[in-house]
């Protein structure tokens, strides 16, 4: 049961994140004008270095991974650009 708690407060953890993370990038892409897609695709990187000293090695490879499986499965069923853009880790 502890482990069901632990995921709940991941989740509503993590969704709050995603609104912090998503308010920036929305900037960061304007800013970057013509280049505002390579600069969302450079704040991933940015983001794991800067995660990686606060997560564990597990929960950050776990978080990549899903995010990999996810961008997988988008390509694979043929989701646009803007759909996968929507799709959350956690639902």
């Amino acid at each position: 049961m502890e482990k069901v708690n632990s995921d709940q407060a991941f989740g509503v953890t993590y969704r709050m994140a995603l609104k912090v993370a998503e308010k920036h990038i929305k900037m960061a892409i304007k800013e970057g004008g013509l280049i505002g897609p390579y600069v969302a695709a450079a704040m991933i990187e940015t983001a794991v270095n800067a995660a990686y000293g606060e997560l564990s090695n597990a929960e950050l490879v776990e978080m990549l991974r899903d995010l990999a499986d996810q961008v997988e499965m988008d390509a694979k069923v043929g989701l646009d650009s803007e759909m996968t853009c929507n799709r959350r880790i956690l639902a």
